[in-house]
């Protein structure tokens, strides 16, 4: 009996303790109650401020110049998950480069940001006590996207150290320096670690010269081109000077370009067909002109690799009796094998390996500049190590499996490729919007927003918004393609809150500049106005 009384006093005292220990551990006054009349007159604020802000926007698309442009937009406070805009938030849109936004986000959440690439090169061979190699020297490519000159990680812009294929070197001086004297074989790009499609369903013809659609493969040197320098010749008629960077006997250039008088208009073309080494150069350039940069894909990145490797090589006296081969794996290869997923090469010995720099030091190249082959690559690698074959449509179900579980349906997408160079890529503004949230949420959240362009500070965002309130709150990634302009990502709005948005542009015939100014304009009246409501 003694014992229930005690308790009996013990509890009531345990709880008078520990209302005085919570009593004291705050300093604060107790909150005040919202009364009834206090929430109307919040919500109503809020409203009035909600419906000030979705009036400027509005103006701002159906103004005379975007009225004819196709809208979608979507802005949602993070906290809250409230819609503070929408506008066709649910209609199918081509993304551009939003749709890196998938690929890095993929890649992320399924290899994770320490992910990282190896490149070997290896033979089936030996190296004998005389330095002989008897058999086919083989460089390795795994997906690693920066075998280049790129200054990693990234800071505030794009930096080159050259010599451009310094990586490359190094691998030749290594080889020499382990007794490497003669190789009695070929010496062979291989890039069957992917299959051997280098371009996505819907990439335009004419983007396959150029740098920004440059094809994938496996083993990728200097992100696959080739930099060309032209300037004019000595006296009018000469023929135009021209250097390429690195020098490579990959191409064969027709050089038609002439050097014509002071004072006239530069006129320089430049054509390679799909699949040929062939370059043509015609036209005029002035006597006086400062000269002009180009830079050029390689359509055939593993056997460029071996090109360069073969003649740095033969540069260190390194006795070579083959020539530079390429070794790929098609899809009727794939199709052949019973495990295309685990399949390998026969056994061979190791005589030098590179470790990649991590995955997120490359998402941040990939998001701020906007880098084409680089977002490929991550798709690919995504189907290679979390899909069912080493194939573009095996990367393609992989990253749409993401795409499901960031709570977005397949009604609302449809992708083709990693980058977003395909015209055949669908998605909306709200699935983007979800797709973000998702990646907010992940352990590696921050990474990724931090990897994303900054307004007024870097990547494709250095130069927009400078001097305005959404200077440095907002990050997002940009899109274009010819008609089409996008940018989705993250605000910090000058009261603190933190909202997620996407706004795509379609069919619109204003410059690209003029697309984006009003995405501009729209991101500062958010940043300015915009205010959740607090729960």
């Amino acid at each position: 009996m003694a014992h229930r009384f005690l308790s009996l006093l013990v509890v009531p005292f345990l709880f008078l303790s520990m209302a005085v220990a919570q009593s004291k551990s705050s300093d604060a006054p107790p909150a005040k109650k919202e009364t009834p009349a206090q929430k109307r007159t919040r919500e109503k604020q809020e409203q009035l401020r909600l419906s000030q802000l979705a009036s400027k926007i509005d103006a701002l698309i159906t103004a005379e110049e975007s009225a004819r442009a196709f809208w979608g937009i979507e802005i949602v406070a993070l906290e809250t998950c409230k819609v503070l805009y929408a506008h066709n938030a649910n209609s199918l849109f081509t993304p551009a480069s939003n749709a890196k936004l998938t690929s890095t986000i993929a890649a992320l959440h399924l290899l994770g940001p320490d992910y990282r690439e190896r490149t070997t090169i290896e033979s089936t061979a030996q190296i004998d006590t005389r330095g002989r190699l008897a058999g086919d020297l083989v460089l390795v490519g795994r997906g690693d996207p920066n075998i280049s000159s790129r200054v990693l990680p990234y800071h505030l812009k794009t930096e080159r150290q050259s010599p451009h294929l310094r990586i490359l070197e190094a691998m030749a001086d290594e080889l020499v320096e382990n007794g490497l004297k003669m190789v009695e074989g070929n010496i062979v790009g291989d890039d069957t670690f992917f299959s051997f499609e280098r371009y996505g369903s819907g990439w335009a013809q004419d983007d396959l010269m150029w740098e920004y659609g440059a094809p994938v493969s496996a083993l990728t040197v200097n992100d696959n081109e080739v930099f060309l320098n032209i300037l004019p010749g000595s006296a009018v008629g000469d023929k135009a000077y021209l250097h390429f960077d690195p020098e490579s006997e990959y191409f064969h250039v027709q050089n038609r370009l002439v050097t014509s008088a002071v004072g006239t208009k530069r006129d320089v073309s430049i054509d390679r067909a799909p699949g040929s080494r062939d370059i043509v150069l015609w036209g005029t350039i002035p006597l006086d002109d400062k000269g002009v940069n180009e830079s050029l894909a390689v359509d055939d990145p593993a056997l460029f690799a071996a090109m360069e490797l073969r003649e740095m090589l033969i540069h260190h006296g390194v006795h070579v009796t083959g020539g530079a081969v390429a070794k790929h794996r098609t899809l009727a290869d794939i199709a052949e094998e019973k495990n295309p997923a685990q399949a390998s090469s026969p056994p061979r010995n190791i005589f030098f390996t590179r470790e990649s720099a991590p995955l997120i030091d490359d998402a941040q190249v990939t998001l701020k500049v906007s880098q084409n082959l680089h977002a490929e690559l991550m798709l690919r690698l995504v189907g290679k190590e979390k899909g069912t074959a080493p194939t573009l449509d095996a990367a393609l179900e992989t990253m749409k499996g993401v795409l499901t579980e960031a709570g977005i349906t397949k009604e609302e997408f449809i992708f083709n490729d990693g980058s977003g160079l395909s015209r055949a890529d669908l998605i909306t503004p709200h699935a983007l919007v979800k797709l973000l949230t998702f990646a907010d949420s992940k352990p590696w959240g921050t990474q990724f927003r931090e990897a994303l362009p900054i307004a007024g500070v870097d990547g494709s965002l250095s130069e927009r918004m400078k001097g305005t309130a959404a200077e440095g709150r907002v990050t997002a990634k940009t899109g274009t393609l010819g008609h089409v302009n996008a940018l989705s990502g993250f605000i910090t709005t000058l009261r603190g809150e933190r909202l997620v948005f996407s706004m795509v542009c379609n069919n619109h015939k204003l410059t690209s500049r003029g697309a984006t100014s009003i995405m501009d304009k729209i991101l500062v009246a958010v940043v300015e106005d915009a205010k959740e409501e607090k729960k």
